[in-house]
C-alpha cells in the first residue's frame, strides 16, 4: 500500500453553501496569518468554487478597513493599502480579472511593538499596542502616540504587562478592551493566562467581565457588545449591565478574528500549538483540530459553513469582510510591482520599462469614468 501523499501546501476545504453564500452576500474574505507571513483573500470564483490570494507580509496581525482604505499591522510597521477599481482593470498580469487592487500607499514604522489590534478612528488609525500595554494613535511624527492605558498598569513599559489584545469602537473611539490579566508586572498575565482574562470599560476604566478564558476580539454588532473566548473556542454576547455573558456558539478552535455582513459572522480559529504547555491544558485543546474560518448565522447561532486548512496554515489572527468585491487583489511590498502603478483621482497609469533598450517607455493608461479611489 503506497503511503498517503500529503496535501498540497496552502490547499482547503470547504461546505458546499460557502461560494455561493459569498455571491450572495457580494463579498470576499481577508484573514491574516503571522505563522505563515501571509495575507489571504478569499473568494467566489463561482457558485461552487472559491479562489485564493495569499500575499507575502512579515508577521501580518491586526486589519482595519474603512471605505476603500485596508491597513495591515506587520511585525516593525503599518502599512495602509488603497483600493483601486480602475488598477485593477488594468492589472498587466490579468487585465479586467479583478474588480478591486489594493494598493501600498503609505507606511508607519511603528517598531516591533507587537500590536494586536487595529481599527480606524475617523482618519487617524488606532492600535492596540501589547508590548506597552496601551491604546495608541499612529501617526508620523514617533513610533506611536499613546491615548489610553488600564488603570492598574503603572507606567509606559516595554513589558507587556497584561497582554491587551482588542478594541471595540463606538463612533470612532475606543469604547471596550479585552486583555488577558489585570496584571502589572512583566508578563504578570502568564501566571493565570487561562482564566484570567479581562473585557473593560474604557471611559470608566472599570472591569466588566474577570476570570475569562483567553478574550479576544472584542466587536459591537446591533448595538450589542460580543467577544471571543479562544481558551473554550466560544463566541459569547456580554451583558454589560450585570457584568456576565451567555454563549451564542461552540466552535472547535481557538478563535480570533472575527467580522459581521448582514446577518453572518464570519470567525477565524486556530489550532492550538503543539509545543504550548499552557495552551494544551485549555479546554478546547482537545477539540481544535483545525484552522480556518466557521460562519455563524448570529440571530440564531446555528453555524452556516466552514472553509478549512488542510496545509500550511495552522494560525490566524484576524479577519475582515471586503464588502462589495467578488475578485479583489492585494500587493504587498515583496517584488515593487506596487511602485508601478500610477494612480491619479482620475486616471491610471502602468509604468513599463522598455524591453528593447531598457530606457522608461511612455506609462501605460487606463482610464474608466467611475473610480473607487
Amino acid at each position: 500500500m503506497e503511503p498517503q501523499k500529503p496535501p498540497p501546501p496552502f490547499s482547503y476545504t470547504f461546505s458546499p453553501n460557502v461560494p455561493e453564500l459569498l455571491m450572495q452576500l457580494k463579498c470576499s474574505i481577508a484573514i491574516s496569518t503571522y505563522q505563515t507571513g501571509k495575507v489571504v483573500i478569499l473568494s467566489p470564483k463561482a457558485e461552487e468554487e472559491l479562489i485564493q490570494l495569499p500575499r507575502t507580509f512579515d508577521k501580518p496581525m491586526g486589519m482595519a478597513i474603512k471605505d476603500h482604505k485596508l491597513a495591515i499591522a506587520t511585525r516593525n510597521e503599518i502599512i495602509v493599502a488603497s483600493n483601486s477599481l480602475q488598477a485593477a482593470q488594468g492589472y498587466p498580469d490579468k487585465p479586467n480579472v479583478y474588480d478591486g487592487l489594493f494598493i501600498p500607499r503609505t507606511q508607519y514604522f511603528s517598531g516591533e511593538v507587537d500590536i494586536h489590534d487595529l481599527e480606524w478612528a475617523g482618519d487617524r488609525l488606532m492600535a492596540v499596542n501589547t508590548l506597552f500595554s496601551c491604546l495608541t494613535i499612529i501617526d508620523d511624527n514617533c513610533s506611536f502616540r499613546p491615548k489610553w492605558k488600564p488603570n492598574f498598569v503603572t507606567a509606559l513599559a516595554p513589558e507587556d504587562r497584561c497582554h491587551l489584545n482588542g478594541v471595540a469602537m463606538v463612533d470612532d473611539k475606543p469604547k471596550y478592551v479585552t486583555a488577558l490579566g489585570a496584571t502589572d508586572s512583566s508578563k504578570g498575565w502568564r501566571e493565570k493566562m487561562l482564566e484570567g482574562g479581562i473585557l473593560m470599560d474604557v471611559e470608566s476604566n472599570e472591569v466588566i467581565v474577570g476570570g475569562l478564558p483567553v478574550p479576544h476580539t472584542p466587536k459591537i454588532y446591533n448595538g450589542e457588545l460580543y467577544m471571543l473566548l479562544s481558551a473554550t473556542g466560544e463566541l459569547a454576547r456580554v451583558d454589560i449591565q450585570r457584568g456576565t455573558y451567555d454563549v451564542i456558539s461552540s466552535i472547535q478552535g481557538f478563535v480570533r478574528g472575527m467580522d459581521l455582513i448582514d446577518d453572518y459572522l464570519f470567525v477565524a480559529q486556530s489550532k492550538i500549538r503543539q509545543k504550548s504547555s499552557i495552551f494544551n491544558k485549555a479546554p478546547v485543546a482537545k477539540k481544535s483540530v483545525w484552522c480556518g474560518i466557521t460562519i455563524i448565522h448570529l440571530p440564531t447561532g446555528a453555524q452556516a459553513g466552514f472553509i478549512k486548512y488542510n496545509a500550511s496554515v495552522e494560525e490566524l489572527y484576524d479577519l475582515k469582510i471586503l464588502k462589495g468585491l467578488l475578485r479583489p487583489n492585494i500587493m504587498n511590498l515583496q517584488k515593487g510591482i506596487h511602485q508601478k502603478a500610477l494612480v491619479t483621482p482620475q486616471q491610471v497609469f502602468w509604468y513599463t520599462p522598455d524591453q528593447d533598450n531598457s530606457q522608461p517607455a511612455q506609462p501605460k493608461e487606463t482610464t474608466e469614468t467611475k473610480t473607487k479611489d
